[in-house]
């Protein structure tokens, strides 16, 4: 047996350095704190120019949109003779060093140093040594004048594929406005005088009426508010100090909603006093001390071992999973959930319009893609990071589907999740159709490419128990894991009817987005088998004995996996009939991941294996998800290869002739989405975990699909508030060490990693 030791060796995370400015975003650096996210560069004249993001700068035509940005420039200017530029995602900081040389001599160093308080809505800039200088704090905005966009994207309010520009009416973007200056500081705000979207969708679908529902676009106003300690002059949109050797811009990032512009004014200020009546050194440490604890919930460092084929891709794989993890730390604890399309780090982009604002697709959320940047969060311990999902699926997507069901079929506690919904819960206009909801039969959007795609409520309920079952929380169980969960069962059983065999009959169905016109699709069974499935395992301190016998009842109604022979092979099928093909999903193989039904240490992993070696549609980019499917099958080195062509899959527009690389190793895309590629990524975290380690119930599977020739060092997590952490050398485990040990008999180790 491996010895059990907690000696593990101490993570270090990426530190990424740059010898060269850059030219403008594309060159940027991710920074944040969860809810605010800087891109952030540095240019040849010595300026450093951020962005600013935030989760929730939802501007009047319900588009997610930037706050801002600064530029920060020194007079005289820094000499760049000798240039770094690091990124320290140990601490969540950005430091600049800027130094002369004079005939190969150093001369006195300038360094600048970025970071988002982890703890506090404050983004700080400091400047330290050198020269005595003047410091100057820019506003640089782009929504200033009333402005048409000349082309909007599909989930935008107003699109129309008859319409010209694709807008069925005028998008709007309503400019900006300056604080006038003050002794308080600079700043800005954007005030949603007007709401697009909400009222009008909510309406269309026949939505509206519930009693707690307030326009979530109506007077939200965002913005910033610059400020400095030192002395300084100031214009409307400039800051700039006196000369001095050390120099520091506080900008205190506000939503309020809903807020008048008078009364943001007065928040942020208030805000601002709030956050600096916290003695400054004393938030720095507290902001570094998150960062260490954050890289202490997970840690994976992988080294090729002797004899390695391509030892550069162990350290590839390491890094990327580590700078994703990173980038979701940065953007996904906020008020909403990561944006897949770009989450808070959205940037200009040639030919575009709406400057740092656009993104490809627009505002919406489609699950199948929204999923994915949270597929790997529960094995890293980042809790934190679901809660915006929970938050917005559990809460008001929730509600409104809840309605949904009850308005467009009858159906009481019981509802159905669309693929594609706003934060509001209502459908897209461009998918639902222009007709309203009350004036026709069929109430369901009239786009075929989601019509009754309907995983996404299983898979939501699917996530929440990992997250329970990890976490051990019985109150989240009880107020959003049952509250969801069930009345997405009961929908299934009330729209479906029995056949013959007493098990529903699932059409009209439709399998993913790929297989229309189907009966009995894979995703929605496999999904239905295995939420059931696992409510049932709840204690009686959760699950009330009615719902316990309404369950067992409706195990038996549920289909049986579909199933087909292909070539004398019996293997899994997308559906248990299907012929219309539209994409180029495998949803066969979802029984596999997400649903672990068929798996590597099941009798039935034959099934899965020989769809895997069939399946139509192949790919490591985007959304596609095969190294999922060959980590749960045992696939090791069909795994690695896949995770490797990702990984090193940089800057492709699959949608576009063109390559538009990243000088960021992590902003992956545009692929089919957008820059950055929160699905390219979310697949490279949860692939290398599943690769190391997978749970089903009590059982731990380490390495279950870990290639023997590169060394690991890990900590991930399991259910019941587990920890493992590992290593393994040379392609033997050489230690291991289960938090708490009672855990230790849970472990299933391949006999080809035993210690000798």
């Amino acid at each position: 047996m491996p010895a059990t030791s907690p000696l593990i060796p101490v993570y270090a995370p990426p530190l990424l350095s740059w010898s060269t400015p850059g030219e403008g975003p594309a060159d940027s650096m991710p920074l944040g704190n969860g809810d605010i996210g800087l891109n952030a560069w540095v240019e040849s004249s010595g300026d450093l120019v951020f962005t600013i993001g935030k989760t929730d700068a939802w501007e009047d035509n319900a588009r997610l949109a930037k706050v801002g940005r600064v530029r920060v420039s020194l007079d005289p200017a820094p000499a760049l003779q000798i240039f770094r530029q690091t990124l320290s995602t140990a601490s969540g900081e950005m430091l600049v060093h800027f130094q002369a040389s004079d005939g190969g001599v150093p001369g006195p160093t300038t360094v600048i140093r970025l970071w988002v308080d982890a703890n506090h809505p404050v983004i700080h800039v400091e400047i330290d040594g050198g020269i005595p200088r003047r410091a100057t704090a820019t506003i640089e905005l782009w929504r200033t004048t009333r402005e048409v966009l000349p082309a909007i994207e599909m989930s935008d309010v107003n699109f129309s594929h008859s319409a010209p520009g694709n807008q069925a009416q005028p998008t709007i973007v309503e400019p900006d406005t300056f604080l006038a200056a003050s002794e308080e500081g600079i700043g800005w705000y954007h005030f949603n005088a007007r709401s697009v979207g909400p009222r009008e969708t909510l309406e269309h679908q026949d939505l509206a009426g519930l009693p707690e529902w307030c326009d979530p676009i109506l007077h939200r106003t965002f913005g910033a508010l610059i400020r400095t300690a030192a002395r300084h002059s100031r214009t409307e949109t400039a800051l700039t100090t006196g000369e001095s050797t050390h120099h520091r811009f506080d900008i205190h990032v506000l939503t309020k909603h809903p807020s008048t512009p008078e009364d943001w004014r007065e928040s942020v200020i208030a805000q601002a006093r709030r956050v600096e009546s916290f003695p400054f050194e004393a938030r720095r440490a507290a902001h570094q001390q998150w960062w260490s604890a954050f890289w202490q919930r997970s840690h994976i460092t992988i080294t090729p071992a002797p004899g390695c084929p391509d030892p550069a891709a162990a350290t590839e794989v390491a890094e990327a999973w580590a700078l994703q993890r990173f980038v979701t730390a940065c953007g996904g604890r906020g008020a909403f959930p990561i944006k897949f399309n770009g989450s808070i780090f959205t940037m200009e982009w040639p030919e575009k319009p709406g400057g740092p604002d656009y993104r490809r697709w627009g505002p919406g959320y489609w699950w199948q893609n929204t999923r994915l940047p949270y597929a790997g969060a529960v094995a890293a311990g980042d809790f934190d990071v679901l809660e915006p999902l929970v938050r917005m699926y559990a809460g008001a997507v929730r509600d409104i589907s809840r309605l949904r069901a009850e308005r467009h079929f009858g159906f009481k506690d019981a509802l159905y999740l669309p693929e594609c919904v706003y934060f509001w819960g209502a459908n897209f206009p461009e998918s639902y159709g222009d007709t309203p909801a009350k004036n026709r039969e069929d109430k369901l959007q009239l786009s075929g490419w989601h019509k009754r795609e309907w995983v996404g409520a299983l898979e939501f309920a699917h996530l929440l128990l990992d997250l329970c079952e990890h976490t051990g929380d019985e109150v989240l169980a009880r107020d959003q894991l049952l509250p969801f969960a069930l009345p997405a069962l009961r929908f299934f059983d009330a729209y479906y009817r029995p056949g013959s065999d007493g098990r529903l009959c699932m059409t009209p169905a439709q399998s993913l987005e790929t297989w229309w016109d189907v009966v009995n699709p894979m995703p929605e069974i496999a999904g239905l088998h295995a939420v059931t499935t696992r409510l049932l395992r709840l204690p009686e301190s959760v699950l009330p004995p009615a719902e316990r016998a309404w369950l067992e009842g409706f195990c038996d109604r549920i289909p049986g996996l579909p199933t087909m022979e292909v070539e004398g092979v019996h293997q899994l099928a997308p559906a248990e009939t299907f012929a219309d093909l539209r994409n180029s999903e495998v949803p066969e193989l979802y029984a596999v991941w997400p649903f672990r039904l068929v798996s590597l240490e099941k009798e039935n992993a034959p099934l899965g294996l020989a769809a895997l070696d069939r399946r139509r549609f192949r790919g490591a980019v985007d959304w596609r998800q095969d190294e999922l499917f060959l980590a749960v099958l045992g696939r090791a080195e069909e795994a690695r290869e896949y995770l490797v062509h990702r990984v090193r899959l940089r800057g492709i527009d699959l949608l576009r002739d063109g390559s538009y690389p990243m000088r960021f190793p992590a902003f992956w895309g545009p692929g089919y989405d957008w820059v950055p590629e929160q699905c390219h990524g979310g697949v490279v975290q949860a692939a290398v975990q599943s690769m190391l380690l997978q749970t089903e119930g009590d059982r731990i599977f380490l390495l279950p699909a870990w290639p023997a020739d590169w060394d690991v060092v890990f900590k991930l997590n399991a259910p019941q508030l587990t920890t493992v952490e590992a290593e393994v050398r040379h392609g033997r485990l050489v230690r291991l060490d289960v938090r708490p040990e009672c855990r230790r008999r849970d472990v299933i180790i391949p006999p080809i990693f035993h210690a000798p």
